[in-house]
């Protein structure tokens, strides 16, 4: 009875059953990650990390109506997160997409920075989280490119670690 009450609310408008990009979600395998990409370069991570072994990356993919790049890493064929970059011009609009896709995020802040003898620093960032999955876009309103992150557990912490 649970089961069913668990799908009927994943099946719902504006409640997403998981973080995908294009139909890729975590989890999905290689093969999936080609389909969806077909021009994608995908090849070993050139350093050793516990967060993946692979990363796929395409450099003109189509997401949430702009152009945008993309790298998805995977570990042991399954896609553990994948970074979306696009224009911060179209921040809104894809932020747009997001709350859509993936329903409504868990925090949505805009701050202003203020320092002295410069114009401030505005952020603007939001975040949506289900299970140990999580969905984070921060744009820098001053700088040219936005980023959306969605990844599996301690991926943020681990990926760069050095080993």
């Amino acid at each position: 009875m649970r089961l069913l009450a668990v799908l009927a609310l994943a099946a719902l408008p504006g409640v997403a059953a998981a973080f995908d990009a294009n139909g890729v979600a975590l989890g999905a395998g290689e093969r999936d990650v080609k389909k969806a990409f077909p021009s994608a370069r995908c090849q070993a991570l050139e350093w050793k990390s516990k967060a993946a072994e692979r990363r796929c990356d395409d450099a003109k993919i189509s997401f949430g109506g702009v152009e945008a790049r993309i790298t998805l890493y995977l570990k042991g064929d399954a896609v553990q997160a994948f970074d979306v970059r696009f224009a911060t011009r179209d921040v809104e609009r894809v932020s747009s997409f997001l709350k859509k896709q993936y329903g409504a995020p868990l925090a949505e802040s805009r701050d202003k920075l203020e320092r002295k003898d410069k114009s401030p620093l505005q952020t603007y960032k939001l975040r949506w989280e289900k299970g140990c999955d999580q969905a984070v876009l921060i744009s820098q309103l001053e700088k040219s490119r936005t980023s959306l992150l969605v990844s599996r557990g301690d991926f943020e912490e681990e990926i760069y670690k050095v080993r």
